[in-house]
């Protein structure tokens, strides 16, 4: 059983994963109303992947850090339910990580009880557990580590922390989402990335020894997941086994780090016979030097210790607390994943 929503606040609706959101709320819940806040309006062309017509959606451009924008989002679209996935792309500066997920987060959650909103579904990260070691079929009982690698992971972690802390079984419901590698149609960075990587030769090069076993996750699922939070979280059969709580969402297939690369090269007929291997204390040497001398020419490293300790670490997840409470399960698979984000590439290139 799940609740009917009468409107639902996308925070976050005009980026990668809200687009995704909001195609998923119109398939699964035709007769909730949308609403998108953002600080950018929501594209004027759509994808073919994409069936919702934007000229339905309601949107309200803001600041996610001011009381008086998001309030009155909340008090327009009479929201049941918020569903926040704002979050600000990897590689930022860090004020820039504290501003959107820490102090937005913070603002959105007082805003929200202050309006007596019934729930609120957060966007986290499975990196919130990461810290450069391996991470091998983690559950949610998994402590955050003492020291994060990035700012973005960090402020993550607070802001979820926050989330959780806010939940109110007699007042705002609250559930956090922890997503693992995310791609799919409109992503503008994995799979662009890989692309371009293999334009400039670089696909004959591996990183590591490509036995550690890597979570990606296609972002529709991620976005069914969300929906099935929203719905269930305000059924009291279910709120208390879903407030204040965090769940891990994957495809729930982890595979070699490289196999997704290669799939992707593959289909663009890049093909290589051999691989140029770099163990990892080589890389993360190599990254060093990467960095430094990127920054004495004023241009961005290929190669950073950051991006060697996430390519060579194991990072899968149990997403048995996801099935079991959720009822998520993947409806698209990696391989298919990865042909609707090629299709899309095409479509938009």
């Amino acid at each position: 059983m799940t609740m009917k929503l009468n409107s639902v606040l996308l925070i976050g609706g005009s980026g990668f994963l809200g687009l995704h959101l909001i195609e998923q709320f119109y398939r699964h819940c035709p007769n909730t109303k949308l609403y998108v806040f953002d600080v950018r309006p929501l594209p004027d062309k759509l994808a073919s992947y994409f069936t919702f017509p934007p000229e339905q959606i309601g949107f309200f451009k803001g600041d996610l850090t001011s009381e008086k924008d998001v309030s009155e989002a909340i008090s327009e679209s009479k929201c049941d339910v918020i569903v926040h996935s704002a979050s600000p792309m990897h590689g930022l500066a860090q004020e820039i990580y504290t501003k959107v997920n820490v102090q937005g987060t913070q603002n959105v959650i007082e805003v929200a009880k202050k309006l007596k909103v019934k729930a609120l579904v957060y966007t986290s990260s499975a990196g919130v557990i990461f810290n450069g070691q391996d991470v091998k079929n983690a559950n949610e009982s998994w402590p955050y580590p003492e020291v994060h690698m990035d700012g973005y992971n960090e402020t993550k972690a607070i802001a979820e922390a926050a989330v959780m802390e806010a939940n109110d079984k007699n007042g705002l419901l609250t559930v956090c989402l922890r997503p693992a590698g995310i791609f799919g149609p409109g992503d503008r960075q994995l799979v662009p990335g890989l692309r371009a990587s293999a334009k400039l030769g670089q696909s004959k090069f591996q990183l590591g020894d490509n036995n550690n076993l890597f979570d990606w996750t296609y972002v529709g699922n991620v976005a069914d997941a969300h929906v099935l939070a929203a719905q269930k979280v305000l059924d009291p059969l279910y709120a208390e086994s879903l407030g204040g709580e965090t769940f891990f969402v994957t495809n729930d297939a982890p595979t070699y780090f490289w196999t997704l690369a290669r799939t992707v090269w593959k289909a663009d007929g890049y093909i290589d016979k051999y691989y140029i291997k770099l163990n990892r204390p080589v890389a993360i040497v190599l990254g060093y030097f990467s960095e430094f001398f990127s920054k004495l020419a004023g241009k961005e490293p290929g190669i950073t210790p950051f991006r060697v300790k996430v390519v060579c670490a194991h990072r899968y997840h149990d997403i048995i607390k996801a099935k079991t409470v959720l009822g998520y399960r993947p409806a698209v698979d990696l391989e298919l994943g990865i042909r609707y984000t090629l299709e899309w590439m095409d479509e938009t290139s």
